[in-house]
């Protein structure tokens, strides 16, 4: 009798343990417990297919390696996102470069900050009437986008191309702060969507990326490509979060799950040479 209690006392201490590993592993921290629960929203502006196909391939790596659940929030302007990160809505934003972000945050008290690059987009000098840049004429007309960074961005190409030189010592320029004018280039300057469709009339225009294709512009119009260097490093795209959680670890590791070869391809395969990863470039 006594050998059997002992051996059922003893059935009910294993019980007992087993439980208590189950309930160990279950509720307690155990490993990447925490992070396989954890989700991460992310939102971003305008989702094309090709970027719900990218943002699909960067959530299934960051399940996969990081065990984060990442939900992406899509908005219809560039006014919502950064203000969605301030006040909680959303983790991090994925849709604006440097510096868009510099100037946001200029008007709007600071409170984003960027956590790691995405891509550049670099933008052309279009034209219609002329085939190559040395073609164009003395006191040409160049359209070019009249907000403030976009415009700023304009110039620069304009400068890279060799047709201007811009004052030195500020990020974002207008025609004012263009030094030296060889040529004596005359500016246009109109909204940034309407600077491909006023081409027509002018000799030639730098559009940026979003609505040179609605203007029906292709290499055949590009007489010029803006150069990936020290005077483009601000037109990096990025992604962002609220200011203090820059160095939050999920939101780290779905940096790196962005920055990845997989993604890289995708961009070869929906943009060609129109998209360029900006993660692991040198800039001159």
């Amino acid at each position: 009798m006594r050998r059997k209690r002992r051996r059922n006392t003893i059935i009910w201490i294993i019980i007992a343990v087993l439980i208590l590993i189950a309930a160990w592993f279950s509720f307690g921290p155990g490993i990447n417990t925490g992070q396989q629960n954890k989700t991460v929203t992310i939102g971003v502006v305008g989702e094309s297919k090709p970027e719900q196909v990218i943002w699909k391939s960067v959530a299934a790596t960051a399940k996969e390696k990081y065990g984060i659940n990442l939900q992406v929030k899509n908005f219809t302007d560039y006014n919502q996102p950064n203000k969605a990160l301030k006040s909680g809505d959303i983790d991090l934003n994925a849709f604006q470069h440097y510096a868009f972000l510099k100037s946001w945050n200029k008007a709007n008290h600071g409170g984003v900050v960027a956590v790691g690059k995405t891509m550049i987009a670099p933008i052309r000098l279009y034209s219609r009437k002329y085939h190559k840049l040395s073609t164009l004429p003395n006191g040409a007309t160049i359209a070019i986008p009249n907000d403030p960074t976009n415009e700023s961005r304009a110039l620069f190409v304009l400068k890279n191309a060799g047709l201007i030189t811009l004052r030195k010592g500020k990020s974002l320029l207008t025609v004012a702060d263009i030094m030296k004018n060889p040529n004596g280039l005359k500016f246009k300057e109109v909204s940034a969507d309407q600077c491909g469709r006023v081409l027509s009339s002018v000799d030639a225009a730098v559009v940026n990326n979003d609505y040179s294709g609605p203007a029906g512009l292709t290499d055949k119009q590009t007489i010029y490509v803006e150069p990936i260097n020290k005077d483009s490093e601000q037109w990096i795209n990025i992604i962002a979060t609220k200011k203090g959680q820059k160095n939050n670890k999920e939101y780290q590791d779905v940096v790196k799950a962005y920055q990845t070869e997989k993604t890289k391809k995708l961009y070869r395969k929906f943009y060609g040479n129109t998209q360029v990863a900006a993660w692991d470039i040198k800039l001159k």
